[in-house]
């Protein structure tokens, strides 16, 4: 009498496994097939299943199973930056970063030696944090495909908007709470030295550097669901931070000083780029002695602070929506 269970041993078995074989994969596999609803019924519970769905309310119950889907792909996002040290690597560079920068700002004391300080580790900020979030971000899309690991998932009742967006929070918080603990040792240093007056100067900057850290992540995701390869991907990362952090500013400080353009004018140039709506947003809080060059002068340009919050917001939101809507092209 032959072995009811001798299907596996000629290997079929395992050639349907539902995470394709791939480590990383096994967790989200599980907790997606959780959500959907566990294991397979039979015939009369499905059918019982089915009629008790049906009378439930459609698009509620999407929107909590997308809900459920994103906060799954984020969650497994997460613990594998973890699991790469990618948290304790970012974490260790703001802290080192940002009390290299307290030592050479200066010994004045004070709200203007609080200033100074806080202008200094935004002029750091402007700089690494853009660069830290896109090479957090460059392979997000691109470099899971290349792994194997996004055929999998794209293979489970998801749709792949929600897997996009689940993986940018996943990696969001990642970069938001290295931020946070990195630059909050700095700024625990700012509070010590110059007494609980400089909390609020820190606090506009802590929140303007995970906002712009949060813009630059939303670009490399949309950077990394447009490349093919990930070298394409690293390369154009590369050209975006040299182009918004470097020559952005340049180029917008040599119209500003060769014509006299209206206040619209410089608003827009601005808002066009997230590094100088970050910088006008922390320095406008501090006046515009604290900081230098084409911010300085933008600084009080009339330029509220929720409109530069707000353009902060739209740099995050929009290239994600771009990158769930292109993804659904993308041939694995």
């Amino acid at each position: 009498m032959s072995d009811s269970r001798g299907g596996s041993d000629d290997g079929t078995g395992e050639a349907t496994r539902p995470d394709g074989g791939h480590p990383d994969a096994t967790a989200a596999v599980d907790a997606l097939d959780a959500v959907d609803g566990g294991p397979e019924v039979d015939a009369a519970d499905s059918e019982s299943a089915a009629t008790a769905a049906a009378a439930e309310t459609s698009t509620n119950d999407g929107v909590r199973g997308a809900l459920r889907h994103v906060f799954v792909v984020a969650v497994t996002e997460y613990r594998l930056a973890v699991r790469s040290r990618w948290a304790l690597a970012l974490t260790a560079l703001f802290v080192v970063f940002g009390g290299v920068m307290l030592t050479f700002s200066g010994s004045a004391v004070g709200p203007a030696g609080a200033e100074r300080v806080v202008a200094s580790l935004t002029s750091l900020a402007a700089y690494l944090v853009p660069l830290a979030a896109l090479a957090l971000g460059y392979d997000a899309i691109v470099g899971r495909e290349e792994e194997g690991w996004l055929a999998v998932v794209f293979s489970l009742p998801v749709r792949r908007s929600e897997v996009v967006a689940g993986t940018y929070l996943g990696r969001l918080a990642v970069l938001a709470g290295a931020t946070v603990l990195g630059f909050g040792f700095s700024g625990a240093l700012i509070v010590r030295e110059f007494g609980a007056g400089s909390l609020s100067a820190f606090l506009g900057f802590l929140g303007g550097t995970v906002g712009v850290g949060a813009a630059f992540l939303a670009v490399a995701l949309l950077l990394s669901t447009v490349a093919r390869e990930k070298t394409h991907a690293l390369g154009a990362a590369l050209l975006v931070w040299v182009w918004f952090v470097l020559v952005h500013d340049l180029l917008a400080l040599g119209i500003v000083a060769a014509t006299e353009l209206p206040d619209a004018a410089l608003s827009a140039l601005v808002l066009s780029n997230p590094v100088s709506a970050f910088r006008v947003f922390v320095l406008s809080g501090l006046g515009t002695t604290a900081g230098g060059g084409f911010t300085a002068v933008l600084a009080g340009s009339g330029l509220s602070t929720v409109a530069l919050a707000a353009s902060l917001v739209a740099w995050t939101i929009v290239p994600v929506a771009v990158a769930a809507r292109l993804v659904r092209r993308r041939r694995l």
